[in-house]
């Protein structure tokens, strides 16, 4: 684990949403899982408090801090995808395991926290500006699971 990472903050689900992202997207894992030393206002001795983990070269922890706060769209993971079939597979990933969807390709996992399933052709599309990023950009706005072949027709066809 590095010496700077991402805090999120779960009710007290941390280690069953790290486990998900471990077993979901590459290059994660599940770390160390440490339990309470002692009470604390949400939970008891021996509580899982603290699950340290990795999303997608991510070090992050996961704090079984109750329910005082909650996930926000403030924050969200971007996993960049290279083709229609691996955008598909994290997307239904998370919205298959009672998450939600949500436009542009947001969605939210069960534990709350928003992931941005993004294909590379799109941000290429933005990064190229003009016309193209312009069609592209509002092809994207047309959906929720993000459609490749639909934003490569609109970074290719004007309007």
């Amino acid at each position: 684990m590095s010496s700077n990472r991402i805090c999120l903050w779960y009710d007290r689900d941390a280690e069953d949403a790290a486990r998900f992202y471990a077993d979901t997207f590459p290059d994660s894992r599940l770390g160390r899982v440490i339990r309470a030393p002692g009470d604390f206002p949400d939970g008891r001795e021996g509580d899982v408090l603290v699950v340290e983990f990795t999303v997608a070269g991510i070090d992050c922890i996961g704090l079984n801090g109750g329910p005082t706060f909650t996930q926000s769209e403030a924050f969200s993971f971007q996993i960049v995808t290279d083709s229609q079939e691996e955008t598909d597979r994290y997307w239904n990933a998370i919205i298959g395991n009672d998450g939600k969807a949500s436009d542009c390709g947001w969605c939210k996992d069960r534990w709350g926290v928003s992931w941005q399933i993004t294909p590379r052709t799109l941000l290429d599309a933005m990064a190229a500006g003009g016309d193209e990023a312009r069609r592209a950009f509002a092809a994207m706005m047309t959906m929720q699971k993000l459609d490749v072949a639909a934003i490569d027709a609109a970074r290719r066809e004007p309007q």
